[in-house]
């Protein structure tokens, strides 16, 4: 059976956003085409299939910029630069802004800075695109608390790594998301990055969520292991949004049903990578494959050392002035740095 949102069937659709309706019509056409034309908020499709109202909550298809936090050099959060990268990427046709999450170096964000970038960001970005913000947490109180702050904020998703450093069970999983998933009203991404957290979700338990829980409705899965990939789709029977975490299987993941990518490359190339995706979509695989291929070295430049490094340094590089690392990370050494500007220069990007 297809996704929920792919649907083809007349339905009536009311699209509310705040308690308040915005449409109110019956339409043929898919529902994605709806919610690909950035109209965010809860979709109700009537009849239901459950002898209920049904509610759909879908986030964003094609790319979406796992987007950099801009600091001035005394360290603090340079907002006017983030105004400016927000715009550059919305210019660029990226489909969505995720906030605060590892590019966005939030680990290392206070409370109050992580809740203003992702308030500023909404502020910004004011509807035009989907703003997914990073609120994940190893305690579930405070990953309740930063999502009801984001929420407040204007976030219109959210994206929950697993609990790190703790390494729960599965059961420990579904009971930590299930409790940041009731504290707000807003669809949730999952984040399963077993490399940097040291616990995995398991596909069985990425399928259960997403069917059980109302608004968690996919997963970014950043695992690297394609198999898994095609468990969790295979599992779902279309409950599932997959975006791919890595730039370098962004095709492999669509052609498996995924339906985006969280993309690292985006931050210097937003135009590209939406085409990427763009591409696939409309059926051109040949070009879409090109592309994967084609910006292969330098996403691999971009993962030379630990993410936001190199997307920093070639931000930089770039012109973009989006400022130092927080500690502990470093800046890029220069062996690797001199890789990244050339296959750069090899990409096409002006190197200053």
């Amino acid at each position: 059976m297809q996704h929920s949102t792919e649907r083809c069937i007349s339905f009536l659709v009311l699209v509310q956003r705040n308690s308040t309706v915005c449409y109110n019509v019956t339409i043929q056409e898919p529902i994605h085409w709806i919610l690909n034309g950035y109209i965010t908020g809860k979709i109700y499709v009537w009849p239901p299939r459950r002898g209920r109202m049904e509610e759909i909550m879908a986030i964003f298809t094609g790319a979406g910029v796992a987007l950099v936090t801009p600091m001035n050099q005394d360290g603090s959060v340079n907002y006017d630069k983030l105004k400016e990268v927000i715009e550059q990427q919305i210019a660029g046709h990226t489909d969505a802004i995720i906030i605060c999450g590892t590019t966005g170096e939030a680990s290392t964000l206070t409370v109050e800075e992580h809740i203003e970038c992702i308030r500023y960001c909404c502020e910004v970005v004011n509807k035009r695109i989907p703003v997914v913000a990073g609120t994940g947490s190893n305690c579930t109180r405070t990953a309740v608390d930063l999502s009801k702050k984001a929420e407040a904020a204007g976030a219109d998703g959210l994206l929950l790594v697993t609990p790190y450093y703790n390494k729960c069970t599965q059961n420990g999983l579904k009971a930590h998301f299930k409790a940041v998933a009731e504290s707000v009203n807003i669809p949730i991404i999952l984040y399963n990055i077993p490399g940097r957290t040291g616990v995995k979700i398991a596909p069985e338990t990425v399928v259960e969520l997403c069917k059980t829980v109302d608004n968690i409705v996919g997963v970014k899965d950043a695992t690297g292991d394609l198999s898994e990939v095609a468990d969790v789709l295979s599992m779902a029977g279309g409950s599932v949004d997959l975006y791919s975490g890595n730039d370098d299987q962004i095709i492999p993941v669509l052609s498996l049903g995924g339906k985006g990518v969280i993309s690292v490359l985006s931050n210097i190339l937003p135009q590209e990578t939406h085409d990427m995706t763009a591409a696939f979509f409309a059926g051109d695989t040949k070009k879409a494959m090109d592309m994967q291929l084609g910006y292969l070295d330098l996403i691999h430049a971009l993962f030379s050392e630990v993410n936001p490094i190199p997307v920093k340094k070639a931000m930089n590089l770039m012109g973009m002035e989006v400022g130092p690392l927080r500690m502990p990370l470093t800046e890029m050494e220069e062996a690797h740095a001199k890789v990244l500007a050339d296959e750069m220069k090899k990409a096409g990007i002006e190197v200053k």
